[in-house]
């Protein structure tokens, strides 16, 4: 961890009735940084964003977040009503977010993601326009601490670009970033960090170069 720290996890731990989708882990997100969570389908990385989201409430252990540190959160299916337009979903959590100017607030998320304006039910969205929308939705109320599930999934190449600017404009201001990835390409643009999960367990945390060299030494032991 770098910086202040913002966001930690005790010994968290989340059961769904016999099965342990995350056991119990620790982790601490300092201001500045960008933690990638890595690691193939089912190895815990939804879950544990949702425990760190407040979405979940874990079976065991706490999270903790420093005084006045606001979290924001992109799950990796869409959270958004599918009746509202674009803007007017925008709208709406803002306030619920306590934005003193919501429309403007989303005014300002509908130019920066490139979102359609129209009257168009967000349902109706293509699939890339609702994951834009999804981050923009984190975005609101100008959070410390972004989690984001799968960010570049269905983004363009333009659209990826810029929301690495993004995250480099949060990090600039203090904030940080945890995310879940299969994207090398994200991992070398975005991470400082690496934690690995497998079967609901941390298997690795270190850093980028750590991680590349410990996978490399993994491959070479399963091939001879």
């Amino acid at each position: 961890m770098t910086g202040r720290r913002l966001l930690a996890a005790r010994g968290i731990s989340r059961r769904f009735g016999a099965h342990l989708a995350l056991a119990p882990t620790d982790l601490e997100v300092g201001s500045g940084e960008a933690v990638a969570l890595v690691g193939p389908n089912g190895a815990g990385k939804s879950t544990l964003l949702a425990v760190l989201a407040g979405a979940l409430r874990p079976t065991a252990g706490l999270v903790e977040r420093s005084p006045g540190v606001r979290v924001g959160w992109m799950p990796q299916r869409p959270a958004h009503y599918g009746r509202l337009t674009a803007r007017e979903n925008l709208e709406l959590f803002a306030r619920l977010e306590r934005e003193p100017d919501p429309d403007g607030a989303a005014e300002r998320l509908l130019a920066r993601f490139e979102l359609p304006a129209d009257p168009k039910p967000s349902a109706h969205l293509s699939v890339g326009n609702r994951q834009r929308l999804n981050l923009a939705l984190a975005l609101l109320g100008d959070p410390h601490v972004v989690l984001l599930d799968e960010p570049t999934a269905a983004l363009d190449s333009r659209q990826r670009r810029r929301l690495w600017e993004t995250v480099a404009e949060l990090r600039e201001g203090g904030g940080s970033v945890v995310f879940a990835t299969q994207n090398a390409e994200d991992l070398h643009r975005l991470a400082d960090r690496v934690v690995s999960l497998s079967g609901g367990a941390a298997v690795f945390a270190g850093s980028v170069s750590e991680y590349e060299r410990a996978e490399a030494e993994r491959s070479t032991c399963v091939t001879t």
